[in-house]
């Protein structure tokens, strides 16, 4: 589910990460969802809060279903916890 509103920036395949959702939530905030068995959504796609946007998978060379999930500012990590809370 999308954390936070946003327009969906990259929706495909990245080496290492499998199948990764991107979403712009503006002031140069964005998440990234990796590891996805499959996209529900498409580039310049409109996301609310709590939408669904993928189906957690074991793509990008995990051995079971998992999750990446990153906050990135301006290209640089940022601890999720704030936005989880």
């Amino acid at each position: 589910h999308a954390i936070a509103p946003g327009k969906v920036v990259f929706a495909d395949w990245m080496p290492g990460l499998g199948f990764v959702m991107i979403i712009d939530h503006g002031q140069s905030y964005m998440s990234l969802y990796g590891h996805n068995q499959r996209l529900l959504l498409s580039v310049n796609a409109i996301v609310n809060t709590g939408d669904e946007i993928c189906i957690v998978g074991d793509t990008g060379g995990q051995p079971e279903p998992s999750l990446y999930f990153a906050i990135r500012h301006q290209g640089k990590p940022v601890n999720p916890y704030e936005w989880l809370s």
